[in-house]
């Protein structure tokens, strides 16, 4: 059994509200009493995309000095820009390819795909993603269930704003998906909002937003909430490879 914690969209822009929302979810995530295999961490982790912002980011997410109690997945989202994002918070040579990321338990494993496009706020997976993926699960040979993990949302969550930028080509991800039956599911980002559907016949998850979650239309004009709670989910992925998520506030 695999037990993971998801938050997203911290924006880290330097100001004191950012980082005081991003240091309150780490400071409960790292006091769990519990075991936690990884803390997943879905993209817009910077809101320019500077180093000076990553470098705050590997500061509270202990990636700087790698203190954290567990291990701690990310990839970017549509505010990211990949060579801070690997420089400043992974400590790796800058390049401008996709940040992939393939990280395997003893039960599972969890591919973190880059789903940003440069200079844009839609989201894909591009070749050199999806050959990534397909020689990975090659690699694995179907001996473990899997979860992908990425930004942009693959379907509409009924909300314009989120469904404006959302992943493109999702035909592509469904094809792989059916060729794939140990994909048990998919985790996403970008809409600060908890969500929970499901795409190609598995699950998909959409964490809610460290920064602000959104207001639905039915909840009022105001898209952005700034006084919710923060918000961070925690998914259980069984020997079954059946995928159960869990949502928690932190006040």
């Amino acid at each position: 059994m695999l037990v993971l914690a998801h938050i997203s969209d911290l924006h880290l822009d330097g100001s004191p509200r950012a980082t005081e929302r991003a240091e309150r979810v780490r400071d409960r995530l790292w006091g769990l009493p519990g075991h936690v295999d990884a803390l997943l961490v879905t993209g817009d982790i910077a809101d320019h995309g500077t180093e000076a912002e990553y470098e705050e980011a590997a500061r509270i997410l202990g990636l700087d000095t790698g203190d954290a109690p567990f291990p701690v997945l990310t990839c970017p989202g549509n505010h990211d820009r990949r060579e801070p994002f690997r420089k400043a918070l992974l400590g790796r040579p800058a390049a401008q390819g996709p940040v992939n990321g393939a990280h395997v338990f003893d039960d599972a494993a969890v591919l973190m795909c880059d789903s940003s496009i440069p200079g844009s706020d839609e989201g894909a997976l591009d070749d050199e993603t999806y050959d990534w993926i397909e020689a990975t699960l090659d690699e694995l040979d179907g001996t473990v269930p899997v979860l992908l993990a990425f930004h942009h949302p693959p379907v509409a969550l009924h909300h314009p704003l989120p469904d404006s930028y959302r992943l493109r080509e999702p035909h592509r991800l469904a094809a792989l998906m059916e060729r794939r039956p140990e994909i048990a599911g998919l985790v996403t980002g970008h809409a600060h909002t908890p969500a929970a559907t499901a795409f190609a016949g598995r699950p998909l998850v959409v964490g809610p937003g460290v920064t602000w979650t959104l207001r639905l239309p039915w909840e009022g004009e105001q898209v952005a909430d700034r006084d919710a709670p923060v918000g961070l989910a925690f998914h259980v992925l069984d020997d079954a490879g059946r995928l159960t998520s869990h949502f928690r506030v932190v006040t």
